[in-house]
């Protein structure tokens, strides 16, 4: 959940970081990484393959600052990351500095006590949101165990030759946007390019479609409070919500996957995509001719807010090994990671919104995405706050969600199954 005051602490953390870490110098790059004058060379592992060349340009700028400092970009397969770290923390011959997974994700590393806690060793945190750290923080001992890097923010990209075409322009209410999708399924186009296949996709389509139905961020404090669950009537209406436009989705959407969905947005054949904000740098990548836009779900009749909420979350944080020969030079590295530099360089070179507060995409595109989720923010509530026990929400939530868009189980059934999971570990806060 990430509030109003984000704005607001932006600005501030723009003017205390332009002040005190703007870049750092080389003396004290040197005087923290040069080991008594000798070549440090510093290994940042992930786990996007795809952006080695980004991470170069990146990195150079923080090498130019600090002679004797070589930093690599070591990317190993993303569904391999996670055990790979795991092994890799463990000794001395691991990465120096990894990017961490946010919130449930992150515990296990957290719990394992290879990670180093940044909270008296990156003064630059104090200027991060609360909410934006809950994504780097250890639930066990609230102390934060990375610098964020990306926050993600899910909308409806669009194809704006389609929407040209057909006469449409972004609703501003739920009725024009049913009209819309009318629209281009009468005209023989996909409305909707969504996946089913690849359930991870489905509590991220529904956050899009059902956020202002169940009350986004107030709903989430009643939950975390005990005052609400996934079973109450906002919850499963939300899940009917979304799945009201299931209709537009295609005549074959029960058979298709992630890729599929993409490459039906690619090709043209749908006019819409509902996804996160990292999709605008693969579509370019996939389709350089398509011109894209992004709208959010207007609230539909009944919804529990007025405003058009914005979901999103934090996508992850550079942390720093426990058992790294080169500690101090790698705290050094991550509290560059903290600066205005390091996120202008993060946005320009991956097109991706960075987490530092006051740095401004120059991307139209991801500027507009983050100033509509900074306006009305709501959380990616499955993944990001009810994942830190085992069954994790986000888990219980995909296949829950599959089994009711696929007919074989009701919204109630749905509901009922991620909050029996839950019940298992979760305690709520009062």
């Amino acid at each position: 959940m990430i509030s109003r005051r984000y704005g607001v602490l932006a600005a501030l953390g723009t003017l205390a970081l332009v002040i005190t870490a703007c870049s750092p110098s080389a003396s004290e790059g040197e005087s923290d990484t040069s080991n008594g004058g000798g070549e440090t060379t510093l290994e940042v592992w992930g786990w996007r393959q795809e952006d080695v060349a980004a991470y170069e340009k990146i990195f150079q700028l923080y090498e130019d600052a600090n002679p004797g400092v070589t930093v690599e970009y070591v990317p190993y397969k993303a569904e391999e990351y996670d055990t790979i770290l795991r092994t890799g923390l463990s000794d001395q011959n691991g990465p120096d500095v990894a990017q961490l997974r946010s919130y449930g994700l992150l515990q296990p590393v957290v719990a394992s006590d290879s990670v180093v806690p940044l909270d008296d060793e990156v003064d630059a945190l104090a200027d991060f949101p609360t909410e934006v750290l809950d994504g780097a923080r250890g639930v066990a001992d609230g102390q934060i165990y990375g610098v964020p890097f990306a926050l993600q923010t899910l909308h409806v990209i669009y194809n704006q030759a389609i929407f040209d075409e057909h006469g449409l322009t972004p609703p501003e209410t739920w009725e024009d946007m049913i009209a819309a999708f009318t629209t281009l399924n009468d005209a023989d186009v996909v409305p909707l390019a969504a996946t089913v296949t690849d359930t991870w996709m489905l509590p991220i389509q529904h956050e899009i479609f059902g956020a202002s139905t169940y009350g986004g961020s107030d709903y989430l404090e009643q939950m975390l409070a005990g005052a609400a669950t996934f079973t109450d009537r906002p919850w499963v209406d939300s899940l009917t919500t979304w799945n009201e436009t299931s209709p537009f989705w295609g005549s074959q959407y029960k058979g298709t996957s992630y890729t599929d969905a993409q490459a039906l947005f690619t090709s043209g054949q749908a006019a819409m995509f509902p996804g996160g904000v990292w999709e605008l740098a693969v579509f370019a990548q996939a389709n350089p001719d398509l011109e894209l836009g992004i709208f959010n779900v207007p609230p539909p009749p009944q919804a529990a807010v007025s405003e058009t909420l914005v979901p999103g979350y934090l996508d992850g944080s550079f942390g720093v090994s426990a058992n790294s020969p080169n500690q101090e030079a790698a705290l050094d590295l991550v509290r560059w990671m903290a600066t205005p530099e390091f996120g202008q360089a993060f946005t320009d070179e991956l097109r991706q919104i960075s987490a530092v507060p006051g740095v401004e995409p120059s991307d139209e595109l991801l500027a507009q995405a983050l100033d509509a989720y900074l306006a009305n923010p709501s959380p990616y509530v499955t993944y990001a706050y009810f994942s830190s026990g085992e069954p994790t929400a986000w888990d219980l939530a995909s296949e829950g969600l599959s089994n009711f868009v696929l007919g074989q189980w009701s919204a109630e059934e749905a509901a009922d199954h991620i909050q029996r999971g839950v019940d298992q570990w979760f305690e709520p806060t009062q």
